[in-house]
């Protein structure tokens, strides 16, 4: 290598900003776990949907097909309850609007520079998803349990083998039911993962600011 060229890389790394390299590589790693929350946060809200759908869809069906006790050879027992898939329902229905309002200001730029409300929106909403979650599977659990009256799920599988024509088909809604509880479960673990990598970006936005160099000014929230 000639002295010119010693000379031009030289001076190319003596023009390099260590406070600017240390910056950017901060963001990167922002990013990377930015990425990482929002992946699981759409995968936590299509995993609420479809326990939204199937838990839904089993209490409209039971709705629909439920007669009082007057009627002869009723479909559903008189001592039930409802109170299990009342719990999914419930539960991730908190969970798909907070992740969606985790997303909106997750992609919108216009909500996203709002800082202050995005950085605590990324960590309030998959807190409110994880604490609905539990709460319901507690409930789901502690209901569920009981020997003496029989819930939508226990019902539906117990004369899942037979053969419908018509509604209430208590094979599907078996299936359904516990489509729902197991999507549930991981969730609970999934929405854990998603609150604790919030909580580690927002300790990497606060942290950024003291990477800003003097030149550079705005947020460190990193654009999407």
């Amino acid at each position: 290598m000639s002295s010119d060229n010693k000379g031009l890389v030289s001076t190319s790394y003596s023009d390099v900003d260590p406070q600017e390299f240390q910056y950017q590589k901060h963001m990167k790693k922002l990013r990377l776990v930015d990425s990482a929350r929002i992946g699981l946060t759409v995968f936590s809200l299509l995993c609420g949907l479809t326990v939204l759908g199937t838990s839904g869809d089993t209490l409209a069906v039971y709705n629909t097909t439920h007669l009082s006790s007057d009627f002869h050879l009723p479909l559903w027992p008189d001592q039930f309850d409802l109170r299990p898939t009342v719990a999914l329902v419930v539960g991730s229905s908190i969970l798909v609007i907070a992740n969606i309002v985790s997303l909106l200001f997750s992609k919108v730029k216009v909500l996203r520079n709002r800082t202050s409300v995005h950085t605590s929106l990324s960590f309030v909403a998959p807190f409110f998803g994880f604490t609905a979650v539990m709460i319901g599977m507690i409930f789901f659990y502690a209901v569920n349990a009981s020997t003496t009256n029989d819930t939508l799920q226990s019902w539906s599988c117990q004369w899942g083998y037979a053969s419908m024509d018509a509604k209430p088909h208590f094979g599907t809604l078996c299936k359904e039911s516990q489509t729902a509880l197991y999507l549930s479960v991981i969730l609970v673990p999934i929405e854990l993962i998603v609150l604790t990598v919030a909580g580690y970006q927002s300790i990497l936005e606060r942290k950024a600011v003291a990477f800003i160099p003097s030149h550079k000014s705005g947020s460190p929230v990193p654009s999407s």
